[in-house]
């Protein structure tokens, strides 16, 4: 343990402030990249020195602590702050969920009903390149190592059974969106 010869030996709380805040200032800047929460995290580094005042001998010592400790406090900042954003994102992003109206779950049916009489209609090369593409939300080179093609015929094969389908639905004069 520490022990103390004469309370004067350990640096007073305002000549460390004085000397060092400019340090741990922009070691909390550069982490933060914001003056105003780098300065609220060195006092907060400040005050933890206070309370640790006496155990800390030199002014060296004290600036080494403080660095580590505004590094770390600026740190979990970040990571709080980074948390949160991705916390809003994804509830910003969530759907909203809502009751469908009788009306649009007639529409939705009779759409899906169409959708799949048309891609009956493909034939069988076209439609599973479709399916596979839109339904199943795979890229071009998944479907290519799945059905044994290379993933430039996987690009025709999507483009023709879209055209197709193209065809069918003006033909048969329907809209689907």
């Amino acid at each position: 343990m520490l022990q103390r010869k004469k309370k004067n030996e350990y640096p007073r709380f305002e000549e460390v402030y004085r000397s060092l805040f400019p340090t741990v200032f922009r070691v909390s800047y550069r982490i933060t990249g914001d003056k105003g929460i780098a300065e609220d995290l060195c006092h907060e580094a400040f005050i933890k020195y206070y309370e640790k005042q006496g155990l800390l001998p030199d002014i060296e010592q004290a600036k080494y602590w403080l660095i580590r400790v505004v590094r770390n406090i600026s740190l979990n900042y970040e990571k709080r702050r980074i948390r949160e954003r991705k916390a809003y994102t994804r509830f910003k992003n969530a759907d909203i969920d809502y009751e469908e109206s009788g009306e649009e779950k007639i529409i939705r049916e009779e759409t899906d009903g169409m959708v799949q009489k048309a891609l009956d209609k493909l034939p069988y090369k076209l439609r599973v390149v479709l399916v596979l593409k839109e339904y199943a939300g795979l890229n071009y080179k998944e479907i290519g190592s799945i059905l044994g093609i290379s993933e430039g015929n996987v690009k025709i094969r999507v483009f023709r059974a879209r055209e197709k389908l193209a065809i069918i639905f003006k033909e048969g004069e329907q809209y689907v969106s």
